[in-house]
């Protein structure tokens, strides 16, 4: 009754209130006095409100009871006038407190997902940020390079490339160990972007690599952007008291394609460390000679067998027992000895052949693995190398069946030449029907740029691996620690082993345990090796007196 502010309550509405179901009318103070003060001011305005416009009335509230409880209460009313016009509100109130209280509930849940969530997504945006830079330079990395070149080639732009190669770094890196090999790095990276201008593009494509690609300076002047940067770069660095001189060799070379002026570069690069170092070459008919010759002894050393298969084992980061081997392609040259795959795969890559050696490595590591089992050897798996024009080959498939390879026994690695973002319907193909044959997929130099966390979550692989770019600064480096443990949780979030190589010390193999790494891959347990070698190395279990 708005005239007399006297309230007929049913029983139901007592009991909602704590009130005895007596029948009396209550007054307005009885409705009052039982709001939560918090709630009251708001529930009275919206009350006096609908009174005054002679609408509805709607409002939910919290009510104390005398025992020390809490309700939530809905209210529902509309306004009226009885026959002799005395003005009323009717209506309804619902104990909402369960709805509430589950709301309330589902409310905290969601908020904690989306925490965790959130953490996720900073994680995985540090990741992506890596994906794209050297973690100890700063400086774009090799995937930042490709997509570079991959613009101008569409730009149909002419376009310089320096490729440099520091000269005596490996005897610092060695003797001095490799924080002053970083310092080394780190000072390298310095005089480049100091020698150059703010449109070049200045990148650490790995190890003691750099890349300049410049536009719009013609041959003279690449001379000279080389030659002060050399003698700059042979100037003593101090670290710690010792003066560490090292030097640099350029390749130099201007086109418009950009697969080619990597291998082009690379050519003039080798052919300046040949002639003394500390000087620069550019790329020219010579040289495009000297390809021709190296794309003969290729084809020649697959004839002839030449390229074989090392094994470099991988150990449970808390047992250290081998838990699997991963079988590296090596071409034994008739005059230059063993060659590692950075020295003759671009070229291969050129001839198209890079798929045959990869065949071959397969077979050989097959054949290999089936020997160690049978000599009661235990290797859980093979992991090899795939290159993306393994992956095109429409018959893949069907070769990989007449194998027989026994399930989980052997996982694929996807190298550097092969982004997993492109949508490629043979490719993918491939690499589901891989998977149905019950070999695993691993992703290789993972946090570089060679894949990304999408094609991660799309590919959904038994195991990823860390690059040993981001590895080895983990004993120095506190935000690089923090970067991979991030790796790890996001491998452990989607039930993804994660592997590390370039383990190279003990302090290296504590700390990857202690962030929850699954497994471990490096020089202090164990350098690539061929099979009869591989083969005493098990079997005398020697590593474990490294770990």
């Amino acid at each position: 009754d708005l005239a007399t502010k006297e309230l007929l309550w049913d029983h139901r509405v007592n009991q909602i209130y704590g009130k005895p179901a007596d029948g009396k009318p209550r007054g307005y103070d009885d409705w009052a006095s039982a709001i939560h003060p918090d709630d009251f001011n708001r529930a009275r305005q919206e009350f006096e409100s609908a009174a005054e416009r002679k609408g509805p009335y709607s409002s939910q509230y919290r009510v104390l009871l005398a025992e020390g409880g809490t309700r939530h209460v809905r209210t529902r009313a509309a306004f009226f006038q009885d026959i002799g016009g005395t003005p009323k509100m009717i209506g309804a109130e619902w104990d909402v407190t369960s709805d509430v209280l589950l709301n309330e509930t589902l409310m905290r849940e969601r908020q904690l997902s989306e925490s965790k969530n959130a953490e996720l997504e900073v994680a995985k945006a540090r990741v992506e940020h890596v994906a794209l830079h050297d973690p100890l330079t700063g400086l774009p990395n090799r995937r930042y390079l490709d997509e570079l070149l991959a613009e101008n080639r569409e730009k149909d732009t002419r376009t310089a490339l320096l490729h440099l190669d520091l000269d005596r770094f490996k005897q610092i890196n060695d003797t001095l160990g490799h924080a002053a090999g970083d310092a080394m790095l780190v000072h390298a990276s310095k005089v480049i972007k100091v020698n150059t201008t703010p449109g070049d593009f200045v990148a650490r494509i790995g190890g003691d690599e750099f890349v300049v690609v410049s536009h719009g300076r013609d041959d003279e002047q690449l001379s000279a952007l080389a030659d002060r940067i050399i003698t700059q770069m042979r100037r003593p660095v101090d670290f710690l008291g010792n003066p560490c001189r090292f030097g640099v060799s350029i390749g130099i070379v201007a086109g418009t394609e950009p697969r080619q002026l990597l291998v082009n570069a690379d050519l003039a690069l080798y052919r300046a460390k040949r002639r003394g170092r500390n000087r620069h070459e550019f790329f020219d008919e010579e040289l495009q000679s000297e390809i021709v010759r190296i794309a003969d002894e290729i084809l020649g050393g697959l004839e002839r067998a030449e390229f074989t298969t090392y094994y470099q084992p991988q150990f449970d980061a808390r047992t250290l027992e081998i838990v699997g081997v991963e079988a590296l392609s090596r071409w034994k040259h008739p005059t230059r000895g063993i060659l590692a795959p950075q020295s003759y795969l671009k070229v291969a890559e050129e001839l198209n052949v890079v798929a045959v050696i990869d065949r071959a490595v397969l077979e050989q590591a097959l054949e290999n693995f089936e020997h160690w089992s049978s000599s009661g050897l235990n290797i859980p798996h093979v992991s090899v190398n795939v290159s993306a024009k393994r992956l095109e080959d429409k018959d893949l498939i069907h070769g990989l069946r007449k194998l027989a390879i026994k399930k989980g026994t052997v996982s694929f690695e996807l190298v550097e030449s092969i982004f997993l973002d492109d949508n490629d319907d043979l490719v993918t193909w491939n690499l589901e029907h891989i998977k149905e044959l019950g070999i695993d997929i691993e992703i290789d130099d993972f946090g570089t740029g060679h894949a990304s966390i999408v094609s991660l979550l799309k590919l959904q692989p038994r195991r990823l691996k860390i690059d040993r770019q981001l590895i080895t600064p983990v004993t120095q480096s506190i935000p690089k620690r923090q970067l991979v443990s991030s790796i790890i949780e996001i491998g452990k979030s989607l039930g993804i082993e994660v592997i590390a190589e370039g383990v190279e010390t003990n302090d290296h193999a504590h700390i990857l345990k202690e962030l929850g790494c699954d497994i471990l891959q490096g020089y202090v347990f164990g350098r690539p090796m061929e099979a009869k070698a591989f083969t005493a190395f098990v079997q005398s279990r020697k590593w474990l007196a490294a770990g």
